[in-house]
């Protein structure tokens, strides 16, 4: 079932959707050759919970032994999505995709994206300018009276054209007060079918786009995927609220930016 939020559900999640973005300004500040995605992930779980909020990945889904240990998802170079943190260090000419989900005052907040660390070749940076281009490419067909199909077109048809792989195995999702709620948002479809889209409509696009092709393999941790021809693969999501003529974007790169500058990629 989906679920239209209220103006005043939506200024909630918008809430919880910045305190994601400004977590992912925190981590922006410490990405750097010989630092672990354990850390990483230390000081956001510490920020979101000094800010009143409980970071949703932690425990997820059902805090046993098999659910998520972590407060962030890190998923270096052919990992895709649900890298567990651990304690490599980062090097020279790696990627790393961190993905970021709080719980405040009951809604969820849920953004991702994909950081340089120290210098990467152009081959790569250009896979992540691409991927970060067209989830806005995306972002432009969530309004009112569109189709799922048209934002999966939208995403699909612009990573295609330079080259790369467009995941099929893993969408996005709606999102409200659960992480995961229906519709599911594939990165690929056919403009004109799907879902048709609502005002209230509350969505995580978050396009996952490889260097190769679109093959993925799970980990024997049963969470991480990465490519299976290991070619890197980049991650990039918002959480939009549908309106006619114009999405909101409800989460933000603002921080990552201020933090970043012209050192983005």
């Amino acid at each position: 079932m989906i679920f239209l939020k209220t103006e005043d559900e939506i200024a909630l999640m918008r809430e919880a959707n910045r305190l994601v973005g400004k977590t992912l300004g925190e981590v922006a500040k410490l990405i750097k050759p010989g630092v672990t995605t354990n850390q990483l992930t230390k000081v956001a779980e510490e920020f979101i919970r000094d800010n009143g909020a409980i970071p949703t990945f932690k425990g997820y889904p059902d805090n046993d032994d098999t659910s998520f240990p972590a407060a962030l998802c890190t998923s270096v170079n052919e990992m895709v999505v649900h890298g567990i943190p651990n304690d490599i260090p980062l090097k020279d000419g790696d990627i790393v995709s961190v993905d970021c989900g709080t719980l405040l005052n009951g809604f969820n907040g849920d953004s991702a994206y994909t950081f340089c660390v120290g210098e990467v070749s152009e081959e790569v940076r250009q896979l992540l300018k691409v991927t970060k281009e067209s989830l806005y490419k995306g972002i432009e067909n969530a309004v009112v009276g569109k189709r799922l199909g048209d934002i999966g077109y939208a995403v699909q048809s612009y990573c295609e054209q330079h080259g790369y792989g467009v995941v099929r195995e893993f969408v996005g999702h709606g999102i409200g007060r659960e992480m995961h709620e229906d519709p599911a948002v594939p990165n690929y479809g056919k403009r004109g079918y799907g879902t048709q889209l609502k005002k209230g409509m509350c969505l995580a696009i978050e396009p996952m786009i490889t260097l190769g092709n679109r093959q993925i393999v799970i980990e024997n941790d049963g969470w991480g995927v990465r490519t299976r021809d290991r070619k890197p693969a980049a991650h990039f999501e918002h959480t939009v609220a549908v309106y006619a003529g114009k999405a909101e974007i409800l989460s933000t790169f603002d921080y990552i930016e201020a933090v970043l500058g012209d050192k983005e990629f």
